[in-house]
């Protein structure tokens, strides 16, 4: 499993978006001010208690260039894990950005992704993309209103102004990653 440490280069992926039915290539995201990945999946608790957040920073990032994109590792490993259960959850929550399968775990695992709903935040530059952020979404998975420190909505701001995000990590709760 690779680990990775910050600002490390990170390899091109490409995968299915199940709502678009196109395929989504890291490489094609160099216009993007950064890509954030949040790996997540239909069934852990923790992954739905994020949703509602995750639209919301959408909202307040796309149209800055920020590019979301949810990918979910268990595709397969579980019944209800499957891409028409995925666009089912993108069209009940008015999730507007890619849901992507991976199926054989190949970016779950270049990512070294141990927790579900787990983030990595990519910027573009002049060599490649390197992370930006890696971790938690905030501190409160129950309850948004009582998370008083938001990781993710600090490090897209941090981007966003130019500035590193500080911090550049933070440990992910959630549900353990079935690895195949």
């Amino acid at each position: 499993m690779v680990s990775y440490s910050f600002s490390q280069r990170v390899e091109n992926f490409q995968l299915m978006d199940v709502v678009s039915g196109r395929e989504f290539s890291l490489a094609n995201q160099g216009e993007a001010k950064a890509v954030v990945l949040v790996f997540t999946s239909l069934n852990c608790p923790f992954s739905k208690l994020y949703e509602e957040r995750l639209v919301n920073l959408n909202s307040q990032f796309a149209a800055e260039g920020f590019v979301f994109a949810l990918i979910n590792p268990h595709v397969g490993i579980e019944e209800e894990e499957t891409a028409a259960g995925m666009r089912v959850r993108a069209s009940e929550r008015k999730m507007t950005f890619p849901f992507l399968e991976d199926v054989n775990q190949v970016v779950t695992k270049q990512f070294g992704i141990t927790k579900l709903p787990e983030v990595v935040v990519i910027t573009p530059g002049p060599t490649g993309f390197a992370v930006a952020y890696r971790g938690a979404i905030d501190n409160n998975p129950q309850m948004a209103e009582n998370a008083n420190i938001k990781y993710l909505e600090g490090a897209l701001t941090a981007i966003q102004n130019r500035r590193t995000p500080s911090p550049a990590s933070s440990r992910a709760v959630g549900c353990n990653v079935k690895l195949r």
